[in-house]
């Protein structure tokens, strides 16, 4: 999954010493590349949602964590049928603070992803919640959990899915590097290897180029060491 430059931050990890020129030729010779992306989607600009503003306007850096988290949902094949996703991300790290995986794609999925977000991180300070208009985000149940919790909503465009970059962005990586390879025969056989991939690897191991090359995990780790230091 990883290119030359997270091979390098492996190896330096693990004591081996050589340049980052080294490790390419070395790959080029073994025939070992990083996995290339999905192409870009065609970005469509639709209006604004009417009830509710679009505070994120794609400003995705943050200066700590809990200040805006962003949610969105999709699906995976399996023989028994469609396995829907929901995950909760916060923005300062891209860690993966909630999700929920159900047969159904309905409200409590993403109340179940945004309620283990809320349970993990107790926010002291109101969060702004970014998600797209679909039904499950615009119903007034999600509305009411927002209110109760200070937690304050806001909505992308209509169609336009680079309002909601970073949580495409992780699906992205999610079905390359995890779900493109495997055929899932029942829902259970997705749900823990999906669980296996976001606790156990994304969060915790995998490498992220926004955080420095650090997982989110030991991203917000060293954050917080600041701090106790300051």
């Amino acid at each position: 999954m990883y290119g030359y430059r997270k091979i390098h931050t492996d190896l330096k990890d693990v004591g081996e010493y050589c340049g980052e020129n080294r490790v390419y030729r070395l790959m080029r010779a073994a025939g070992l590349s990083a996995q290339v992306g999905y192409g870009r989607p065609r970005q469509r600009s639709g209006p604004a949602s009417i009830h509710v503003p679009n505070r994120l306007q794609q400003q995705f850096s943050v200066a700590r964590p809990n200040e805006a988290w962003v949610s969105d949902i999709t699906h995976v094949r399996t023989h028994e049928g469609w396995l829907y996703l929901a995950v909760i991300l916060d923005l300062f790290s891209r860690h993966v603070i909630g999700w929920s995986l159900q047969a159904r794609i309905k409200k409590e999925l993403v109340l179940d992803a945004l309620l283990m977000a809320v349970w993990r991180r107790k926010p002291t300070s109101t969060v702004i919640v970014h998600t797209d208009q679909g039904s499950q985000y615009t119903s007034h149940d999600w509305q009411n959990f927002l209110q109760a919790h200070g937690l304050q909503a806001s909505l992308s465009r209509h169609g336009n899915c680079y309002d909601n970059a970073v949580a495409e962005s992780f699906f992205q990586l999610l079905k390359r590097e995890r779900i493109k390879r495997h055929i899932y025969t029942t829902r259970n056989d997705a749900r823990s290897d999906i669980v296996d991939y976001i606790e156990m690897f994304y969060n915790s191991k995998r490498r992220h180029g926004f955080n420095n090359l650090l997982s989110p995990v030991e991203y917000e780790n060293r954050f917080s060491e600041r701090l106790v230091s300051v």
